[in-house]
């Protein structure tokens, strides 16, 4: 073990300030040498923590305190990794082309290109990475280009990440985008901060690709037209005879699939099946590729998009789609869909639902959003059970599972204020949750609807048992400069239209029930 002259010896002997001003005046050799220090003493505790967690007589708050104290290290850690790792590119670049130099004797004719060089040099660092971090070539490489997205262009998420008020999870979900509009999305995102508290990694994806699409919407088209192009089906070989049949498609044709298959697990369940859901499911569809069953009857699913009116009908608006169970998309992934589903055929085209177009046609229907929040609002119940319908605006309103930084799909629909303590059946009081989340009463110390007026709209607050607090709200069907009205786009102001897609023409509603169905597995279309 290295020994450093500063490091303090016992409590007290140092303040805290000044061995910051002293690690801020050495160099990476210096910095890593005492990280080494901290390391062995550590890996050492990690190894043989001999009494330090014994619980006899010991307060909880200890641990959690730890807990919270090693969260915050961590955030600090991802943060220094990020800029070693550009560090490490950088440096890595600079010796090849030096190299490079020296071995062409400085003469510019006999140098390859700098950017031949800075490739290879590229290729170097990636497996330095691999190596060093024990990640895959493949995520190692990942972690390098958005490393350097992350310290180039989004300081504030940086700052964020380097404080401990995001997880390296959600930094790195922001670093997707072009030098451009990354800085003015961590410019947005970064006075948001407040607001993404309790978000997962979905929902800050949900709030980059809609910040996104609404800066840049012909950009967002022509991204989604860019990575439409990879779609794919892979297979990975995995343990115990088992692999994993990956398949990327767009969002709203993977978000049908799973809908489907998962209502087919709910059908087959209610006849007797005893497998887990996601096992039948996969049943379902090992025997949808393998075992067709002729002549099957056809089947209607239902796919909640919520979008506003001038995203669906003006390409430019830049508002951003939400697929329900999936989250934002860009308007251009499913804008076609969308007007093929409610605009009849003209005089003498085909019909794409075919001769029962008119039955099976979905309509619009508007759904307002709050004044300031952007979110669905309304409705109430007099029933216990929240009923079919509320049942749907509660997953369109949530999108995903409202527990915080939970990225699950909405399962079960909860009352904030538990009936029993004279909770309403309403959507004040309702939101969508997971089934593991919906044991909050037994899960967190308080979960309490709140008005916060920094933060208006739904705003749900866990109080877990240690004191950690977080505030979670619905996904914004608009970024903030829509909400304010000063992105200068034209069109309508808080209104968007639900629509409920048929995947396939010709099909009568399918037996079986999912989430958003009521008891009997009853399907109202809009």
């Amino acid at each position: 073990m290295t020994s450093a002259p500063w490091f303090p010896g016992s409590p007290g002997e140092d303040a805290p300030e000044e061995i910051l001003a002293a690690l801020r005046r050495t160099d990476p050799v210096g910095l890593a040498q005492h990280l080494g220090d901290l390391a062995f003493l550590l890996q050492g505790l990690a190894g043989d923590p001999a009494e330090l967690f014994t619980t006899e007589g010991r307060a909880r708050r200890e641990f959690s305190d730890l807990l919270g104290a090693i969260q915050a290290s961590r955030g600090a850690l991802d943060s220094l990794e990020t800029r070693a790792v550009i560090a490490l590119q950088e440096t890595t670049r600079r010796e090849r082309w030096e190299q490079a130099r020296d071995d062409a004797a400085h003469e510019d004719a006999a140098t390859p290109s700098r950017s031949r060089i800075e490739k290879e040099a590229d290729g170097s660092t990636v497996t330095d990475i691999s190596l060093i971090t024990r990640r895959s070539p493949h995520m190692a490489g990942r972690t390098l280009a958005s490393a350097r997205r992350l310290v180039e262009t989004l300081p504030r998420i940086m700052s964020a990440l380097a404080a401990g008020q995001i997880g390296g999870d959600a930094a790195y979900a922001s670093a997707v985008l072009e030098p451009d509009l990354a800085r003015e999305v961590d410019r947005v995102l970064g006075e948001r901060l407040p607001e993404l508290d309790g978000a997962g990694t979905r929902r800050w994806r949900d709030a980059v690709a809609t910040v996104a699409g609404e800066l840049d919407p012909e950009g967002a088209a022509l991204r989604h037209r860019r990575a439409r192009r990879d779609r794919h089906v892979t297979m990975t070989p995995g343990q115990h005879g088992m692999a994993t049949l990956t398949a990327r498609l767009s969002a709203l044709d993977a978000q049908q699939i799973h809908r489907r298959l998962s209502r087919e697990a709910e059908r087959r369940r209610a006849a007797g099946d005893r497998s887990g859901h996601s096992a039948v499911m996969a049943d379902a569809l090992v025997d949808a590729v393998l075992r067709p069953e002729e002549g099957a009857p056809p089947v209607t699913l239902e796919v909640g998009v919520i979008i506003t009116d001038r995203s669906l009908f003006s390409p430019d608006a830049g508002d951003v789609a939400h697929l329900e169970g999936y989250g934002a998309v860009p308007a251009e992934a499913v804008r076609e869909q969308l007007l093929a589903c409610t605009t009849p055929p003209a005089e003498g085209e085909r019909d794409p639902f075919g001769p029962d177009g008119e039955a099976v046609r979905v309509t619009l229907r508007r759904l307002y959003a709050h004044p300031t929040a952007d979110e669905l609002v309304a409705m109430d119940a007099a029933s216990r059970p929240f009923p079919p319908a509320m049942r749907r605006f509660l997953s369109r309103r949530d999108t995903t599972c409202r527990g915080p930084f939970c990225n699950a799909q909405i399962r079960q629909y909860d009352h904030i204020v538990p009936v029993s303590r004279g909770g309403p059946t309403s959507l004040d009081n309702g939101q969508g949750l997971c089934a593991h989340c919906n044991k909050k009463e037994q899960l967190a110390a308080q979960v309490e609807r709140v008005e916060n007026p920094a933060l208006p709209g739904h705003r749900v607050r866990w109080t877990g048992h240690s004191g950690a607090v977080r505030e979670t709200g619905p996904t914004p069907l608009r970024g903030p400069s829509g909400r304010s009205g000063s992105s200068g786009r034209g069109g309508a102001s808080d209104q968007g239209a639900a629509s409920d897609r048929g995947a396939a023409s010709g099909r009568a509603d399918e037996p079986g029930g999912g989430p958003d169905d009521g008891p009997s597995g009853e399907q109202r279309r809009l």
